[in-house]
């Protein structure tokens, strides 16, 4: 992910250890059962592809 993204490995660990991220821990995966989830996701791909000209993207993740 560091470099991907163009920043060194401790840095990745200080935002994972600032928000609580323990991705290495990480057992299963859940995917969604909302019919639209492939479409949805393409739409969100296609955000950091390619933004769009001088608009603001946020993103949030849903926990239950």
């Amino acid at each position: 992910m560091a470099k991907v993204k163009g920043m060194s490995g401790t840095t990745v660990g200080r935002v994972w250890r600032a928000f609580g991220l323990q991705p290495h821990r990480s057992e299963t995966v859940m995917l969604s059962t909302d019919p639209l989830f492939a479409e949805k996701v393409w739409d969100i791909v296609g955000l950091y592809l390619a933004p769009p000209t001088r608009a603001l993207v946020l993103c949030m993740d849903e926990k239950s």
